[in-house]
């Protein structure tokens, strides 16, 4: 006897668990909640994974790689500094609100952070998503577009960008993450920037 097909994909279970989470923070979060969210029975759930760390530590695998964003932006013709600023933007797709965006912290903290298993998964991908972004500066120094000696120390603080621009998002409060996000992108590659004449 075959297997039924799955109606709903991993992706899918992904993304609803992304928006339960930024819905009731971690603390609440259970696999009921993502079922319904996905449309799913719980059982389902419980037969796929088994427990709710099991669905957290297969989802976890290579959430967060931006490979795929830079590979779109790059058929689409961007440049390498226009691929990275709206690379960094995308995080700002976490933060619909400030209390989504305070949950997702939290799940941050109290999840990825506290489990070894997520935490190695964190710091895979923030290692591709560091070479990845170095690469695309390196390419805008080679392009004339960027003046920059240390194109991987620059990576490494755009990374660091996001969390502390976000937070300061969360504390003010004042228009829409991706805009806010914005003015601090733009400020800091704006001080690397090479300005033809």
């Amino acid at each position: 006897m075959t297997p039924r097909p799955r109606t709903v994909d991993d992706a899918e279970i992904g993304a609803a668990l992304g928006r339960v989470i930024t819905k009731v923070g971690p603390a609440k979060l259970t696999l009921a909640l993502v079922a319904k969210e996905a449309g799913l029975a719980p059982a389902t759930l419980i037969q796929r994974f088994g427990s709710k760390r099991n669905l957290l530590v297969k989802l976890s695998q290579g959430a967060g790689d931006g490979g795929p964003l830079v590979e779109r932006l790059r058929a689409a013709g961007r440049r390498p500094l226009e691929i990275v600023r709206e690379f960094l933007l995308c995080y700002a797709d976490l933060a619909p609100s400030p209390i989504a965006m305070m949950h997702s912290f939290a799940a941050y903290l109290d999840i990825d952070l506290t489990d070894a298993k997520l935490r190695r998964f964190l710091v895979e991908t923030g290692r591709r998503n560091e070479a990845l972004m170095a690469g695309l500066l390196t390419e805008a120094v080679d392009r004339g577009d960027l003046d920059c000696p240390d194109p991987k120390g620059l990576a490494r603080a755009l990374l660091a960008l996001p969390s502390g621009s976000l937070l300061a998002w969360v504390t003010f409060r004042e228009g829409k993450a991706r805009d806010w996000m914005a003015r601090d992108v733009d400020a800091v590659l704006a001080g690397f920037r090479r300005h033809r004449r």
